[in-house]
């Protein structure tokens, strides 16, 4: 390929030091970050796993470890009555097929992570994807680089998950690796379904805020 025609990456940008003593906030994009006032670091990532697993992990290869990763960030709600902010119980990669490569491999290399939103302890795995959602009791949180806007692709995570986003798994993961416990914080943006592009680019900002009000509140 023509060097000149390849597409520059951009970079992760890490605002603050990581400090032991406080949680590294991670965000994906700027505009969920906006109106956070906080003393904490925060990273934006870039959208999708691999950035964001790339991102904590180039972060932290300095081998500060901050008190806890905290990903605080919007979703997509699957069932109504799955609005406002939701702290995760279990997040697994809904483009990553577990089971089947087990069958193949022997290797569990992507299997769900369960998550203690009181304790916020390293995220440990768990060997089958839950029979049900968990509801706003214990939510589950589906993650994949795919934007789900309707479709079977959303029939489908409705009947197994609570949320979808793009890199909540990725932080965990990352979290789970590098031994720092992490949580997964997800305010509902949009439902999900063929509108959710629209309603998303509508709703960031007033989801920003919420966040940031959390942020703000929720970490001490």
């Amino acid at each position: 390929m023509n060097r000149s025609s390849m597409t520059t990456v951009d970079a992760v940008e890490l605002l603050g030091a990581v400090d032991p003593a406080h949680p590294l906030v991670v965000v994906a994009l700027e505009q969920e970050a906006r109106h956070f006032v906080t003393d904490f670091p925060v990273l934006v990532t870039g959208v999708g796993k691999v950035r964001a697993a790339v991102a904590v992990a180039h972060a932290l290869g300095g081998g500060i470890r901050p008190r806890e990763l905290v990903n605080v960030g919007t979703a997509g709600g699957l069932h109504l009555g799955m609005e406002g902010t939701h702290e995760i119980a279990t997040v697994f990669q809904h483009d990553f097929d577990n089971l089947a490569l087990h069958a193949v491999t022997g290797r569990h290399d992507g299997p769900p992570l369960a998550l203690s939103a009181e304790l916020a302890v390293t995220p440990e795995p768990a060997h089958a994807l839950p029979s049900a959602p968990g509801g706003s009791a214990a939510p589950v949180l589906a993650s994949g680089d795919r934007f789900v806007a309707g479709g079977p692709l959303r029939d489908h995570l409705a009947a197994i998950a609570d949320l979808v986003d793009m890199e909540g798994y990725a932080v965990a993961a990352a979290g789970a690796m590098l031994g720092v416990p992490t949580r997964l914080v997800k305010y509902v943006s949009d439902p999900a379904d063929e509108s959710a592009g629209a309603t998303w680019v509508e709703s960031v900002d007033a989801c920003a805020r919420v966040l940031a009000e959390w942020v703000g509140t929720r970490l001490g």
